[in-house]
């Protein structure tokens, strides 16, 4: 196992032989210098993950020492512990605001030392550790396309990442309106607290409530022990709720009551309990009619359609579909240990001219497939088991799935013709279109149409 390297910085060769014994005693590999002129020019490349370092130094200090270091770049950057006499502490804890991990006073105690330079090494790996998932968590939930609706997509969620405002992200089953949540919370303020899931359509009634806002003991038949709610374990962070066109009336209402006063009460509990949640949620119903049919509060969806998302199926960004195959491929055969494979210009085209009904996860689903039970590198056309029968180009209302997106197509189509006859003006085109302004401008949020489209 490679030794960890530590520097010892002080003027003092007792304190330097002392210390270097302690931490030698301790499996550490130990270099002791005299001045801060030394230790910077033992820094570079020195490998060093620790520095004990003496405030009071001749020439250059221990205070500027501790500038300089801050500017190492963050993995090669050691922790600095200082070393400070009597008389001193008040320096000491000016250097750990600007960056010191901790300090140790003298005379130095033995077990002291120890402790402080153990818990500096981990602070030190866990710090690494911890920026290598965020860099990892980056480019997992990295939003994959050069379609023109796909780069709107990403500076949407750069512009809203920052903000806290609501989320309502549309789009059909398949195209990644998870992706998009994650993205946007691994984006915020908020990337480093929790991002806490609720799939609303496939929690049973009766058990949602408890779900959301949890329970306490006795409250219900068979609640035996209490239960940390949804909202409570994303306090701080993100909570996502997927598919809330499938949440039922009366848990709407409660939810409702949650987003407005950031507070609840878990099932069974007297006493309110406050949160700080950013709400997210995603949904593959078109929430006019559900709110027409009396399926989902207005009120509701005004709370939750702050900031809406539009996902687009995959067959309207068919040029993303090269992108996706590749990054899956790799993806699959790192993951199964496989050799690198690559779709032939036929394969491509047979992916092309696929409708996709099940959008993005189809085609990963279909590619790992292919990684598993393929052998050969190059990925031919028959390699492709895809239905014959919805290989066909995209023509004209063939793109569309249902009869529900034909309508909407149109709609959109329409509206975008009468705000280019008025230039824009909103109030005008809805006075052409016999709507009310604000239906109007639903309409519009709905249909993925911003104000100066």
């Amino acid at each position: 196992m490679k030794q960890r390297r530590i520097l010892v910085v002080d003027d003092e060769p007792g304190i330097r032989q002392s210390l270097s014994g302690i931490l030698e005693d301790d499996g550490y590999s130990v270099e002791a210098v005299e001045s801060g002129e030394a230790c910077l020019a033992a820094l570079p490349g020195g490998g060093f993950e620790l520095v004990l370092l003496d405030i009071w130094l001749p020439g250059v200090d221990g205070m500027e020492v501790l500038a300089r270091i801050q500017e190492i770049p963050f993995g090669e950057r050691p922790v600095v512990v200082v070393i400070s006499g009597h008389g001193s502490i008040e320096a000491a804890v000016k250097a750990t605001k600007l960056g010191a991990f901790d300090f140790l006073e003298k005379p130095l105690s033995i077990q002291k030392v120890t402790v402080v330079v153990k818990n500096g090494l981990e602070h030190r790996s866990l710090s690494i550790e911890n920026s290598r998932l965020k860099g990892d968590s980056g480019a997992r939930w990295r939003i994959i396309g050069e379609s023109v609706p796909m780069k709107a997509l990403r500076q949407q969620l750069t512009l809203m990442a920052g903000t806290n405002g609501r989320v309502l992200i549309y789009g059909e089953s398949g195209t990644g309106k998870e992706l998009v949540a994650h993205a946007l919370h691994s984006l915020s303020p908020r990337a480093a607290e929790p991002f806490v899931e609720v799939n609303c359509a496939a929690i049973p009634e009766e058990l949602i409530e408890s779900e959301l806002f949890g329970h306490n003991k006795g409250s219900f038949a068979g609640a035996q022990e209490a239960k940390i709610g949804k909202f409570q374990k994303a306090d701080g962070g993100t909570l996502f709720l997927d598919e809330v066109g499938d949440m039922s009336l009366r848990t709407q209402a409660k939810v409702l009551r949650v987003i407005e006063e950031q507070r609840f009460e878990p099932v069974g509990a007297s006493e309110s309990m406050q949160v700080d949640v950013r709400v997210v949620a995603s949904t593959n119903k078109n929430l006019d009619d559900e709110i027409e049919h009396g399926n989902f509060r207005e009120d509701l969806f005004y709370r939750l359609n702050v900031i809406p998302f539009n996902v687009p199926p995959l067959r309207d960004r068919r040029e993303d579909i090269p992108l996706l195959a590749e990054h899956f491929l790799r993806e699959f055969t790192t993951a199964y240990g496989r050799k690198p494979k690559e779709l032939t210009p036929e394969a491509f085209k047979v992916l092309a001219e696929y409708h996709w009904p099940g959008n993005v996860r189809e085609l990963k689903n279909l590619i790992e497939r292919i990684v598993i039970l393929n052998p050969q590198v190059r990925v031919d056309a028959r390699h492709i088991p895809l239905n014959p029968s919805k290989r066909q180009p995209d023509r004209s209302l063939d793109r569309f799935g249902s009869l529900q997106e034909v309508r909407e197509a149109a709609e959109r189509e329409y509206i975008l013709k009468k705000l280019e006859e008025t230039s824009g003006n909103v109030t005008r085109t809805a006075e052409l279109l016999g709507l009310e302004r604000s239906n109007l401008y639903r309409k519009m949020k709905t249909l993925g149409i911003g104000p100066k489209e």
